[in-house]
Order: structure tokens, then C-alpha cells, then sequence
């Protein structure tokens, strides 16, 4: 029978020690001192073995639970939960999936990698953390990660979960390499997504249709920003995610220019872009100055200014000025 968390905080010790079992080997042995241990008892090739799980009350009844579920986990791959634990103390790793995301993105930085890609990861991997952040690595199955990857597609954001699914293959694949896990859970998940639909339209060419689109770009009345960025996009032919990373300290007035950083560009690319600036531009950007200008990003996040802008507004701006282009802007209306 299952054992009650009053039972353990009143359990009394004895001349010996005794046991309370609370089921599939796990149980809570009684120190005639009065200490409260915490054991699974088990079975690996064919001995009978038993590991210690932490102190009650250190060790609730609940993560005792966790910890025996964790066990059992790798002794259905045939590992042995002793030798793991001392595996993962002699490599002096912490083997959380947090912590090995981090390996991965320092590893990337070191090699290299545009800060613009960085941050994304970043950004993808905090929807991951909270729901399996501190666990570890190897017990992340692919039930949990497509759970986490159903809520995000519950709003709508189909692209990001397929990003966040091939996100987390690449921790999985780091933990694999490093002796922290046995096997990638995101390939069960193949097919599995939500695929988003994409409408290809032709390129405006007609004089008179791109005359049409800046005339709706500057009747656009949504949020000062949003239409600043949508102004400036027409003028400058940045993608979105450069105008979104955009900095104030990249923009030489006097000198009529905008220059993008080399580590920003992609690795084919790695260089920095110039792109020279127009009247109405410049006349653009000393307006935006005036809104975000004491700050670093010229489209600063609404939550915090020590980052830009979420990265869907990448996609809301291109399917803005998509719909500008073919009659109808409800996005940011």
C-alpha cells in the first residue's frame, strides 16, 4: 500500500532499523537514531542491489517517487542506476537539460556563431525550461517534449514549435556525445507538427502596385513602431530579423548609413552590410529616435529593454506588409 507523507513524518524509530515500503522498490528505512533514509531497492544482472535517494524530510515522498521513476527509467534501458550516478559524479557534469543546453550555446559562441542566432536559441530554449529544465537529460521522453510542443501550437505558433523540436534534437544529440544520454527523443516526433501553410505570392514588379503599397504603408495607424518598422522596411529591403536586431549604435547619421555587424550576418555572409540611407529613411529614424532612442535596440522587447523584440514579430511584419500589399492589415490594427 502506498505509503502517506503523515506516515513517514510519524514514523518512530526502534531498537532496529525497519522499513516502510512505499511500492516498486522504493521504501524508507528507520534509524534507530531516528533518521529517515531514503532507498530503492533492485535488481541488474540478476543482483539484488539497492540505492539511496536522499534524506527525509530533505527528500519529500514525492521526489523519493521522482527519483525510484527516474531509476526505473534506466534500468529499462539496461543501465544501472548506481553506475550512472557515479559515471555522471566522475565527469563532474551536471547532467540537467538546462545545463546542457548552455554547453551547446557556449560551444556555438566559441565557434562563431552570428549573436542574431544565438539570441534565437536562446529565445526557443526558454519555452523548454520551465517545463524540463531541471531534469535530467536522459529522463526527457518524447510523451514530455511533444506535450510542451502541443501547448505551443495550442497558440498558434506552429513554426516556433518545429524550431523548439529541432532545438532540442541538438541538445540531445550534445548529450548523447558526451555520455549524458542514450538516444534523441525529437526523432519520435517526425510527423508529428503541425506543418504551417505558407502562401507564395509573385513580387510586386507594376510601378503602380508598389506606388499602391507605400501609400498603405503610410496610412498604416496601428502602434508608432510597428509602422516605423514597416516604413523602413520598404526603404532599406532589410529582412525582418535584421531590422529586428537593428541597434542605435549602427546607424552613422552624418554619414547617411546604416552598418550591420559581421557577427549578425549569416556564416556565408559573414561580413558587415552597409546599407546607405535615403531622406526618408533617415527622416523615419529620427522620429523612431525620439520613442526608443535612449535605449540600445530601435525595437526594444515590451517586457524588457535588454532585449529586442520577440522573434514573431518577424513574422507578423513580413505577413504585414504581405497583406498591405494584396488590401488588408488586420495584424496590428
Amino acid at each position: 500500500m502506498p505509503l502517506k507523507d503523515v506516515a513517514v513524518r510519524n514514523a518512530k524509530p526502534t531498537a532496529k532499523p525497519r522499513k516502510l515500503s512505499d511500492g516498486g522498490g522504493l521504501h524508507v528505512l528507520i534509524q534507530p537514531t531516528g533518521g529517515k533514509l531514503w532507498r530503492l531497492a533492485y535488481r541488474f544482472a540478476g543482483k539484488q542491489k539497492a540505492l539511496a535517494l536522499g534524506v527525509y524530510p530533505a527528500v519529500s515522498l514525492e521526489e523519493a517517487r521522482r527519483r525510484r521513476d527516474e531509476a526505473k527509467k534506466l534500468l529499462a534501458r539496461s543501465i544501472d542506476p548506481s553506475v550512472q550516478r557515479k559515471a555522471d559524479k566522475q565527469a563532474g557534469k551536471d547532467s540537467s537539460f538546462r545545463a546542457v543546453a548552455q554547453e551547446v550555446i557556449a560551444k556555438q559562441e566559441r565557434e562563431g556563431r552570428a549573436q542574431a542566432t544565438l539570441s534565437k536559441k536562446h529565445w526557443l530554449l526558454d519555452f523548454a525550461y520551465p517545463t524540463f529544465g531541471d531534469r535530467p537529460v536522459a529522463e526527457i521522453t518524447a510523451r514530455d517534449l511533444l506535450a510542451l510542443l502541443r501547448k505551443i501550437e495550442g497558440r498558434g505558433l506552429y513554426e516556433t514549435a518545429r524550431r523548439l523540436r529541432s532545438t532540442c534534437g541538438m541538445v540531445f544529440r550534445y548529450a548523447i556525445a558526451t555520455g549524458r544520454a542514450e538516444r534523441d527523443p525529437s526523432m519520435d516526433l517526425r510527423g508529428a507538427l503541425t506543418t504551417p501553410q505558407v502562401s507564395h505570392r509573385a513580387t510586386i514588379v507594376d510601378p503602380k502596385s508598389i506606388g499602391a503599397l507605400l501609400r498603405a504603408i503610410d496610412g498604416f495607424d496601428g502602434q508608432s513602431t510597428t509602422r516605423a518598422a514597416l516604413r523602413l522596411a520598404a526603404y532599406v529591403f532589410a529582412r525582418p530579423g535584421e531590422l529586428r536586431h537593428a541597434e542605435w549604435t549602427e546607424f552613422e547619421f552624418d554619414k547617411a548609413l546604416w552598418k550591420i555587424q559581421a557577427e549578425k550576418m549569416k556564416m556565408k555572409m559573414r561580413r558587415p552590410h552597409r546599407i546607405p540611407l535615403a531622406r526618408q529613411p533617415l527622416a523615419i529614424l529620427r522620429g523612431l529616435q525620439e520613442i526608443t532612442g535612449n535605449g540600445r535596440w530601435l525595437f526594444p522587447s515590451v517586457r524588457t529593454s535588454t532585449r529586442p523584440i520577440s522573434e514573431g514579430f518577424e513574422a507578423d511584419l513580413a505577413k504585414e506588409l504581405d497583406d498591405l500589399a494584396f488590401g488588408s492589415h488586420t495584424l496590428f490594427s
